[in-house]
C-alpha cells in the first residue's frame, strides 16, 4: 500500500550522505533525484522508496511527533547492523536493539534532522 515516505530536512547534502550509506545496507539506491530538491531511495522503482527533501513551502523542516519509519529486515543481524551504522552517521539513539515483544526484534534510532526510525525484523530468529 504504501508508495514512499518523504522525511523533511533543512541540510539535504548531509540528510543524502547519511541516507546514502545506511540504506546501502539494505540494498537500496538513489531511483528518483531532483539535484537540490530531493532524493528518494528504494531497492526496485516498483518497490515501497523513502526520499528526503526540502520543505516546498520554505519553511524549515520540523519532526512530526509521534511518527515514524519503520524499515523491515530479514534478520536481527540486519536490525543490529541498521543500527549500528545509524548511529556511526551521528544518528541519535531512541532504543538499542533488542526483543520488545514475542516475535518481534527492534531497534529505533533518529537521523540527522530528528526524524525517527527503527528498524525490525519478526520471528525468532
Amino acid at each position: 500500500m504504501i508508495g514512499y515516505v518523504t522525511l523533511g530536512t533543512n541540510d539535504l547534502e548531509r540528510a543524502v550522505a547519511f541516507y546514502d550509506e545506511l540504506l546501502a545496507l539494505l540494498g537500496a539506491g538513489r531511483f528518483l533525484e531532483d539535484p537540490g530538491t530531493f532524493v528518494a531511495w528504494a531497492v526496485a522503482p516498483d518497490k515501497p522508496a523513502i526520499s528526503v527533501t526540502r520543505p516546498w513551502d520554505g519553511n524549515p523542516a520540523t519532526v512530526g511527533n509521534g511518527v515514524m519509519v519503520a524499515l523491515v529486515v530479514d534478520s536481527r543481524d540486519k536490525v543490529d547492523q541498521l543500527y549500528a551504522k545509524a548511529i556511526e552517521l551521528g544518528g541519535q539513539d531512541e532504543g538499542p536493539p533488542g526483543v520488545r515483544m514475542e516475535g518481534f526484534y527492534a531497534a529505533y534510532f533518529r537521523d540527522l534532522d530528528g526524524n525517527k526510525l527503527n528498524a525490525f525484523c519478526t520471528g525468532e530468529a
